[in-house]
């Protein structure tokens, strides 16, 4: 595996960390939202890699090395030498049900020598929990999955992502990755402490909330929030939930993605099933640091070899409350899958990986998720 990594800064100006000449390259490109939709990119990045294959995602913040940025283009080109990639995409728009589209998704990989799926997602249309599920449907699909929704910044506007074209909205694109030389391994962490009273959701379809406890699911948040309310929907993403779809089951963070103030509901990353506990949840900086080591830990457990690539997909919501201090999650990440892996990544709008020991994939959010590649 040969690997080059790149930044375009703010001024326009682009760094090179190695310059290796690379053949027919997986080109995985995250960036600023606003830069993306200058429409002299797709074509500047074309030149630097004619044969490349480019998949770009729009961002909440771009991750390189132990850096952290916001207003940039961070590229990493990969020349896989023992591994074959395929990459699919289809469009929200051109579906009624994000299942059937997960589904359309999976049927044009050929199965057999399928290791791995990674996912780079529209972030404001796709409810990433019905995206999986259809992803999933197949029993002859086995492939694990991890990827993430794109971000927006904190803004909530509108999320891009293409391959091989200019990016737009409601894009999913699906990398898949064929052969035994390449070893895949991933974790997911939150760091996330839940408190308040346990309630159960009363009403909801799919991702959108409405009632909890029999009462307006908006209106019972923003007592809650207090006067933080009038900052929503960013507020959200320092007090998501935890739902617990029923006991026994491994609980899932979501995070508010946007609110209806007509329909008095709320709009999450995923799916939040009626009859489903549900609690607030908050952190801590020492927390949220302590959980990205922890899925790192977690990533690197029974790895025959050493990473060579770390994709990081953290949450918009880890950032927020880390602040000034959110290239020490990074950090900590480095610290425990070492110096000889090139580090790339996103801060996202929701993370997909299954839990630890697991095949099947979920949404997260509020995590820090790790998939680590080497050959």
């Amino acid at each position: 595996m040969k690997v080059n990594q790149a930044i375009r800064t703010k001024d326009g100006e682009w760094t090179f960390h190695q310059n290796e000449k690379l053949v027919k390259p997986l080109v995985l490109i995250f960036a600023d939202r606003y830069i993306l939709e200058l429409d002299t990119i797709y074509n500047e990045i074309r030149e630097l890699y004619p044969d490349g294959e480019l998949v770009f995602g729009s961002t909440s913040g771009e991750i390189l090395e132990t850096n952290v940025f916001e207003g940039t283009i961070t590229l990493t080109a990969i020349e896989f030498e023992k591994t074959k990639f395929k990459i699919v995409n289809e469009n929200v728009a051109d579906y009624v049900d994000i299942k059937k589209m997960g589904r359309a998704i999976a049927d044009q990989f050929e199965k057999e020598d399928l290791c791995h799926l990674f996912v780079v997602s529209d972030g404001s249309f796709v409810n990433g929990s019905g995206l999986i599920e259809g992803l999933e449907s197949d029993e002859e699909f086995k492939a694990s999955i991890t990827g993430g929704l794109c971000g927006d910044g904190a803004r909530f506007e509108k999320t891009l992502t293409s391959y091989n074209e200019n990016p737009k909205q409601g894009e999913v694109i699906a990398i898949g990755f064929y052969g035994s030389q390449l070893e895949v391994s991933y974790a997911n962490y939150g760091g996330w402490t839940s408190f308040g009273p346990e309630r159960t959701i009363t009403k909801s379809i799919g991702n959108v909330l409405y009632e909890i406890d029999g009462k307006p699911a908006l209106d019972l948040y923003k007592t809650y929030l207090g006067e933080k309310a009038k900052e929503l929907p960013k507020a959200a993403l320092l007090y998501p939930l935890t739902v617990q779809e029923h006991e026994g089951a491994e609980s899932l963070v979501r995070t508010i993605l946007n609110i209806d103030e007509e329909a008095n509901s709320m709009i999450l990353a995923g799916d939040v099933p009626v009859n489903s506990k549900v609690q607030l949840m908050m952190s801590t900086t020492g927390d949220i640091a302590q959980g990205a080591s922890n899925a790192a830990e977690f990533a690197m457990m029974n790895r025959k070899n050493s990473p060579q690539l770390a994709i990081l997909v953290s949450c918009v919501g880890r950032k927020l409350v880390l602040a000034q201090r959110t290239e020490e999650e990074i950090e900590e990440v480095k610290e425990v899958i070492g110096n000889q892996a090139k580090i790339t990544g996103f801060y996202s709008y929701g993370e997909m990986a299954p839990f630890a020991g697991k095949n099947e994939c979920q949404l997260h959010n509020q995590t820090m998720t790790l998939t680590l590649l080497s050959e």
